[in-house]
């Protein structure tokens, strides 16, 4: 299991691109699994549904299943919110994982620009960019950029990227634990 991020400020693209890139990725052969990070509160199931009356009524965890499908809840009621490391264990092994936001952890990522933003690029203060999906040149730029566009191109770069899971997670272990040893200092 292989591990890449994009990253860039809401509006940029990020979720529009995933849209294109899974069906390519998956044609070529690559199975895929997404991992994102909601900003918010957000509702995966709806109020009368029975798997949000369990939670309402207080389940720390809800797992759902059918012949389609199973998901699973879990609240974290009042504990705190996960980070990318812990996440990236729960999931199934797949070919390559896809990262959506979490930008300001370690991983591997490319960052996605949309001018129409009127927001500045993050390379320049987010570790481990590998790369700039921009619908703008950028000739200065220390890594390769890509027309957003060009999803065959962003595809081919995601896939020299990725890193393995195993040296994904050793990274973000390296650098929480550096962030916690500063935070006590």
């Amino acid at each position: 299991m292989r591990v890449i991020g994009l990253a860039g400020w809401s509006g940029a693209g990020k979720t529009t691109l995933i849209l294109k890139l899974v069906p390519e990725l998956n044609r070529r052969g690559v199975s895929v699994s997404t991992l994102k990070h909601a900003h918010h509160a957000f509702e995966v199931d709806e109020p009368g549904k029975d798997s949000f009356e369990h939670r309402a009524a207080g389940a720390r965890e809800v797992l759902v299943a059918s012949e389609r499908r199973w998901a699973l809840m879990h609240e974290l009621r009042g504990a705190p919110e996960p980070r990318l490391a812990e996440l990236l264990r729960r999931l199934s092994p797949v070919d390559l994982v896809i990262v959506e936001g979490f930008k300001r952890e370690a991983h591997p990522k490319i960052e996605v620009h949309r001018a129409a933003n009127r927001k500045p690029f993050l390379f320049r203060e987010l570790v481990n960019v590998g790369a700039i999906l921009s619908d703008v040149p950028l000739p200065q730029a220390p890594v390769p950029v890509i027309g957003l566009d060009d999803v065959q191109a962003v595809a081919d770069q995601l896939l020299e990227l990725a890193e393995p899971v195993g040296s994904v997670l050793s990274e973000l272990e390296r650098t929480a634990g550096a962030d916690a040893a500063l935070r006590r200092s």
